[in-house]
């Protein structure tokens, strides 16, 4: 497995997940606390179920006027 979801409590006792790749470098966080496990865990689902077939934006691109 290329990457694993950690879940854990924050210092103000919020959860919070983070999806760390075998390399030990973090690939994606939560970016907010939880009140519950339950909600923490359901964000963890949601990038399961919802990133394989997100889209790349490139944002960087430049305009051209």
């Amino acid at each position: 497995m290329a990457a694993t979801f950690e879940l854990f409590k924050d210092k103000g006792g919020e959860y919070r997940w983070r999806l760390r790749h075998q390399n030990g470098n973090i690939i994606a966080d939560s970016a907010e606390g939880y009140q519950s496990r339950d909600s923490a865990v359901n964000g963890i689902n949601s990038v399961i179920s919802n990133a394989p077939s997100a889209p790349v934006v490139d944002q960087t691109a430049e305009t051209k006027t």
